[in-house]
């Protein structure tokens, strides 16, 4: 089965999961633990990693909806 627009999101969703991304980054600047990010998230330690290499890699803009 094929997916229109990313997997079948709607824009609403889209959005509370970039907003989540970007509440991490304010985290990633503090300085905090992967770990209490992701319990605080309520996402997977393997997931804020990810935003984090993004974070460094590209800023607040690699953690924004495509």
């Amino acid at each position: 089965m094929r997916y229109a627009q990313s997997g079948g999101l709607t824009a609403e969703r889209r959005a509370f999961r970039e907003q989540v991304r970007l509440e991490a980054e304010v985290r990633f600047e503090a300085g905090e633990k992967t770990s209490a990010i992701a319990r605080d998230l309520r996402v997977s330690e393997r997931s804020v990693e990810r935003w984090r290499r993004a974070w460094r890699e590209g800023g607040v803009q690699a953690l924004r909806s495509a």
